[in-house]
């Protein structure tokens, strides 16, 4: 009976080492297997500017490019190409802090001088890159990601100075300085421009 007793409570250890021993061997397979993500961010303050920007319109744009590179000839092993979709906001206005505002007590005269032209502000754009591939003798590198990207922005910036958001821009700002002289003027005072148009038109 005593022999029986310690079969089963021999058995039952070995069950009990097992199972553990399974634990711990799940446990460290997935432990290795599993994809581990370090994410680390350094935010670094440079500076600090004052502007005084005027955004007039903004245009949407969207657009898809297709790249592709290869040595020798055009072939598989030798390819890398990658196709890419843009997603473009263009915001065109004017830096006023080129503008000159002198006044004269004297006469009751305000003067605007160096009218600024509508530029391009800012370009934001998001690129998304999808059916990438490469071949065995010719892949991406970062300096390749880095080179696309600024490709994409610099054919949007393109887009934008050929269509009509410059003009549309032009037109805004006259708008608008005619409002402020309106309200110079509704006060007593004159409002002088410096030169023979309200904004320079740009080409």
């Amino acid at each position: 009976m005593t022999k029986r007793l310690l079969s089963i409570f021999g058995i039952l250890i070995l069950l009990f080492l097992g199972f553990a021993g399974g634990v711990w061997l799940t446990r460290q397979y997935y432990g290795l297997t599993e994809q581990k993500i370090q994410e680390q961010a350094t935010i670094i303050e440079e500076r600090i500017e004052t502007v005084a920007k005027l955004i007039s319109v903004e245009g949407h744009y969207s657009e898809v490019y297709d790249h592709k590179t290869y040595w020798a000839y055009n072939l598989p092993f030798f390819r890398k190409k990658a196709l890419i979709r843009v997603k473009a906001k263009v915001s065109v206005g004017y830096d006023l802090s080129k503008m000159t505002i002198e006044t004269d007590q004297a006469s009751r005269t305000v003067r605007i001088g160096n009218l600024p032209a509508a530029e391009i502000l800012s370009i934001d754009h998001d690129l998304d890159y999808y059916d990438i591939s490469e071949g065995a003798f010719n892949s991406f590198t970062p300096e390749d990601y880095t080179r696309l990207n600024k490709l994409a922005k610099s054919k949007i910036e393109e887009a934008a100075k050929k269509g009509d958001l410059f003009r549309q821009a032009e037109t805004q700002g006259n708008q608008m300085l005619q409002v402020i002289e309106m309200l110079v003027e509704s006060t007593g005072w004159t409002l002088v421009y410096e030169g023979d148009e309200l904004v320079p038109v740009v080409d």
